[in-house]
């Protein structure tokens, strides 16, 4: 069974109105809500979700239960392949990704969070689909402490799971910058489990990428007995600590990564990761080093860097050792 329902998020200053399309399949228990296109430059989880669509329409899966999926949670940015909606259109918050679940009477994308929200508020998981950078490992995010979301992590079946805090447990940086209104995170401290899937790059359809998507949204399924069958995950999942262990800029000028410096090497604290140098001086601006032991996952690619731009990320051993490690 499957039923798509054109849905009205919000209305413009022209009374316009901002709509997207809410696929269901199946019905009865477990429910399983799935968005992407969060950020609308991020589209491999549209792909993703378009031939999870296919697969359940056209096969025989043998559905046990409801999967709800919105292709393009963020028409806004959508329209303008864009990690944020146009200030001119949200002033307040840009950034969907900061203002759940929502508010009925607030800005425009708190009420797009608001209507969104009251379909996932229904379900016993989710997952928002995301994408990151160029040179970004491809990782499940969950919030760290949270046992039904880390199994949730570690069935989509990425090689890398990173546990990312959140609420009183995050740090100083992480709690200012807004990350509590993430959609994880409230789905998360409303007892629901919920992960955030990295996939490859933006602006781009990346087929490993994809891939991995759509085994991740049947495992999920497959996790919850929804679908039958075991999950399909990598023989060595690690789990790790959230990307505060990043390395930033201290000085503007060309980043000059070294030659060996790649996604999913092991590093130690002090291992040289490249320079920073003067463009017209030559001048050696910065050495740039590891501040952590961890797993290399994302790199900056684009040359031309200025003071306190992150270019690498490092994720952090956790601290948990029984978490750190499982098989698939």
């Amino acid at each position: 069974m499957h039923t798509a329902e054109r849905l009205t998020l919000a209305r413009l200053p022209s009374g316009m109105p901002v709509e997207t399309t809410v696929h269901t399949y199946g019905a009865g228990d477990p429910t399983v809500y799935v968005q992407a296109a969060q950020h609308g430059h991020e589209i491999n989880g549209t792909e993703v979700l378009r031939r999870v669509h296919h697969a359940l329409v056209d096969g025989d899966p043998d559905l046990d239960g409801t999967l709800i999926a919105v292709p393009v949670a963020d028409p806004l940015s959508f329209d303008v392949s864009s990690y944020t909606a146009p200030p001119e259109i949200d002033a307040t918050n840009a950034n969907m990704n900061r203002v759940w679940p929502g508010d009925s009477s607030g800005s425009v994308h708190e009420r797009m969070a608001a209507r969104l929200w009251s379909y996932a508020a229904t379900a016993d998981a989710v997952v928002d689909l995301h994408t990151g950078s160029p040179e970004m490992l491809t990782h499940t995010v969950y919030r760290g402490g949270d046992a039904a979301s880390r199994e949730l992590a570690l069935a989509f079946g990425t090689a890398v799971c990173l546990a990312e805090a959140a609420g009183e447990d995050a740090e100083e940086e992480w709690a200012d910058r807004g990350f509590d209104g993430k959609f994880r995170v409230a789905a998360s401290a409303e007892g629901i489990p919920a992960i955030t899937p990295e996939l490859a790059h933006n602006k781009q359809l990346v087929e490993p990428a994809i891939e991995t998507g759509v085994r991740g949204v049947f495992n999920v399924l497959r996790h919850l007995d929804a679908l039958p069958g075991a999950p399909e995950t990598p023989e060595r999942q690690r789990t790790v600590r959230n990307h505060l262990g990043r390395v930033t800029a201290t000085a503007s000028g060309l980043f000059r990564p070294a030659p060996d410096v790649a996604v999913g090497r092991e590093v130690e604290a002090g291992a040289f990761l490249g320079r920073v140098v003067d463009p017209t001086s030559y001048e050696v601006r910065q050495r740039v080093e590891a501040s952590h032991d961890g797993l290399l996952y994302s790199i900056t690619r684009n040359a031309t860097v200025s003071t306190g731009q992150k270019l690498v990320g490092i994720a952090l051993p956790l601290d948990d050792e029984s978490a750190g490690e499982s098989s698939g």
